[in-house]
């Protein structure tokens, strides 16, 4: 699919991605948690642009120019606003992709709606991330409601009839950290509990940088939890299930919120034995049904040939299948112009099934993508696998009682 050799991240969001010197080029800025806590998912993501940038370049680039990506590290919400000024004011960026941490795209995409940027979101979840009546900030991935929607179904149509149990009988609990991606998602996860008529019993929200769960699982051991429900990043994700494991804390389910629980490297971290059996509801990821999602075995060949590795989570896959869409309406756009790209933007429609994410691209309200859906996954056997909904999956939920 691509033609272009392996070159670093850093060398390539500082080059360009496959641009020739004899060829016009035209600069995007990628705006990415490059270093800090959250440096690991935030690099991740950018993967996923990249790569959607080298297949577009090698088909000839964007109404006729080579994309030159322009990195900015949004560190933290303060840096994500500086180098959002940068980006538009110093390098000239026509639109910025980012952003994956909510907190810092939500700083960052108000910069670019006063100076009339596109700013395309593609892995930040938290629903004021489009609720914001901004018109140039696009958000092409699924949210933070999509997500306790899929937890909350797969508990009553899959998790609690594997136990053989009715779903008002389980004991929930709610446990998030508590920036606008952890609070948003469990907002939802309340709501749609109680309409599911659930039982949640604990609640307790904590800082992503904590160093220290013990309590929280205490808290869940003293309420007899059956089925926890994290919201987390990759160190909180880790913390926990080591700390669970530690105090001998095995409820009958744990569901992860994306973040960390669709991560390798957290799989690595905690074993193999700690890991299995895990739930998570997030971005599509690498072992789902091929004919559902169109394309991601190729993206993880070409992932593998460029980083010598597999992919490390779903979130390079889901920022390359939005980076892709919104691309491809560029280069159908009359030039280079906000309004332009807008109005290139709003004609797009991708039905469901026709992207590498397995969903479909429409912008609706506030500019969100209406066909953006959340999977369902768990760890079996040291592999993340999709078992949730039947038309994604690749193997069945399994549960010990």
């Amino acid at each position: 699919m691509f033609r272009y050799a392996a070159i670093g991240l850093t060398s390539a969001l500082a080059l360009g991605a496959g641009a020739g010197a004899a060829h016009a080029e035209v600069k995007f800025g990628a705006l990415y948690p490059f270093s800090g806590q959250l440096a690991l998912l935030g690099e991740e993501s950018a993967r996923g642009l990249e790569l959607a940038v080298e297949q577009i370049n090698s088909e000839g680039g964007v109404q006729g120019e080579q994309v030159k990506l322009v990195q900015g590290d949004a560190v933290d919400n303060n840096q994500a606003i500086g180098e959002a000024r940068r980006l538009i004011a110093r390098e000239g960026v026509k639109a910025i992709f980012g952003t994956y941490s909510s907190s810092r795209s939500i700083a960052a995409s108000q910069v670019a709606e006063l100076s009339r940027i596109p700013y395309f979101e593609l892995g930040a979840v938290a629903e004021k991330v489009t609720s914001r009546d901004l018109g140039y900030l696009y958000r092409t991935n699924p949210t933070a409601k999509d997500m306790a929607r899929t937890i909350v179904d797969m508990i009553v149509e899959s998790v609690a009839p594997e136990l053989g149990m009715d779903p008002s009988e389980l004991r929930i609990g709610i446990i998030h950290e508590d920036s606008s991606y952890g609070s948003s998602v469990a907002e939802f996860e309340n709501k749609y509990a109680e309409e599911a008529g659930l039982n949640v019993v604990a609640e307790q929200a904590y800082p992503a940088s904590t160093v220290d769960m013990s309590s929280i699982v205490l808290l869940l051991k003293e309420e007899n939890v059956d089925v926890v429900l994290q919201t987390s990043y990759q160190n909180d994700s880790v913390l926990f299930l080591r700390q669970a494991d530690e105090e001998n804390y095995d409820p009958k389910a744990i569901i992860g919120g994306g973040g960390g629980y669709s991560m390798e490297p957290t799989a690595e971290a905690v074993g193999e034995d700690v890991i299995d059996g895990v739930l998570d509801a997030d971005f599509t990821q690498y072992n789902v049904n091929p004919e559902f999602a169109p394309g991601v075995k190729e993206f993880v060949e070409d992932y593998k040939a460029k980083y010598d590795s597999a992919p490390r989570s779903g979130h390079s896959l889901n920022n390359y299948a939005g980076a892709m869409a919104l691309l491809h309406a560029i280069d159908d756009a009359d030039g280079f112009g906000p309004d332009e790209i807008r109005e290139a933007v709003d004609a797009i429609d991708i039905p469901m099934g026709e992207t590498a994410a397995g969903y479909g691209v429409k912008f609706g309200e506030n500019n969100q993508n209406t066909r953006a859906k959340m999977m369902g996954m768990q760890w079996q056997d040291g592999e993340l696998v999709t078992v949730f909904p039947e038309e994604a999956a690749v193997s069945e939920l399994k549960l010990q009682d």
